[in-house]
């Protein structure tokens, strides 16, 4: 009898905790478009199986990165270095703390990226770091994420959260899973022009604000809405400025980083697959609540794979790339030259690389 009233006890003691349990979430309820998985445009090939790797040990996590002026390959790392490919190797460039993501170039020489922890900063040709936006109308910045520089020299950046900061969540990967999970639009897009120091909100209400590219011209911006599995295209100039359109709807994992190609491509990556439990979920926040009490390793997790896209202005899709094998996991981006692709990882010692001959 005594065995009996113990384990109802400790039945009642689960429930109470799963049900009432304080959580950071407060889940929004929203309606998953249905996934039809890899089907064309996105089916699955082994356009990446030709892939080679470039070890970067000891630095890990090439999160983004970018050409220089210079020529060569700038990298942001999990350990808040900026590393330079050069063809005697890898070294360190610069050290800006934090968790430094986006970066992009200017033809001076100058890089400028993303810090998650710290917001924009700005390096010089000798490796220099200057801190230059760190709060938006007095309010930090906890999740800056991607960027792209305008033809005027506009900074157009989202910070992924403006509720689940990237450090006081104990990381970049912490805090997205947080904000997927509540899915309670955090998300924003801004334009700062450096010389004046104005800061403009662009977009607001954006779930999981993440990749940024700008067009050649500066008439349009992509944005990568990771909650939604899509691609949004707001207009800077013309008959439809301040307007946003939905270029690439219901992707089939989660798009992650934007960047400008070559011949008018875009590249994305698809740092995951959908995730199933996730999408029935999306409906059920009280569902959602009882899940993130669980034990972290029995929640919705990602599936590792190997994915990134090209399309155009139009949203047609160009390239569709994957290895079967899924030996990249987490591929964030693609970097692209005249002879080769290089593809950027949340995750490992690496970058790779793949010959554009062979595909």
């Amino acid at each position: 009898m005594k065995t009996r009233y113990l384990v109802a006890g400790l039945l009642g003691v689960m429930v109470l905790y799963l049900l009432a349990w304080p959580v950071p979430i407060q889940p929004v309820s929203w309606n998953a478009p249905e996934d039809r998985g890899l089907v064309d445009p996105y089916a699955i090939n082994d356009q990446l199986t030709a892939t080679v790797a470039i070890d970067l040990a000891p630095f890990e996590g090439p999160e983004d990165a970018t050409i220089g002026a210079d020529g060569h390959i700038y990298a942001t790392t999990h350990s808040g270095h900026i590393i330079q490919l050069t063809n005697g190797g890898i070294k360190q460039f610069a050290f800006p703390g934090g968790r430094p993501l986006g970066i992009e170039a200017r033809s001076d020489g100058t890089l400028v990226i993303a810090n998650a922890f710290l917001g924009l900063q700005q390096i010089d040709r000798n490796g220099s770091v200057t801190t230059i936006l760190s709060e938006v109308d007095e309010q930090p910045l906890v999740y800056a994420n991607n960027l792209a520089i305008g033809p005027d020299g506009t900074i157009y950046f989202s910070e992924s959260s403006s509720k689940f900061g990237a450090q006081s969540s104990n990381g970049t990967y912490e805090a997205s899973l947080l904000d997927l999970m509540e899915h309670g639009g955090h998300g924003r897009v801004f334009a700062f022009d450096p010389v004046t120091g104005n800061v403009e909100v662009l977009m607001e209400g954006v779930n999981y604000a993440n990749g940024v590219a700008i067009s050649e011209d500066g008439s349009f911006l992509l944005v990568s809405e990771t909650g939604h599995y899509r691609i949004l295209k707001h207009w800077l100039s013309g008959e439809k400025q301040g307007s946003t359109d939905v270029l690439l709807d219901n992707l089939p994992g989660f798009p992650d980083n934007l960047k400008s190609g070559l011949q008018g491509r875009f590249w994305l990556g698809l740092a995951a697959p959908r995730n199933r439990l996730l999408d029935q979920m999306a409906d059920k926040p009280l569902l959602r609540k009882v899940v993130q009490r669980l034990p972290q390793f029995l929640r919705p997790k990602a599936v590792p794979s190997s994915h990134v896209i090209a399309f155009n202005a139009d949203g047609q899709v160009l390239m569709n790339m994957h290895d079967p094998q899924a030996r990249f996991p987490t591929l964030t981006g693609v970097v692209e030259t005249g002879r080769s692709l290089y593809l950027t990882t949340l995750f490992g010692p690496a970058l790779f690389r793949v010959d554009k001959r062979y595909l």
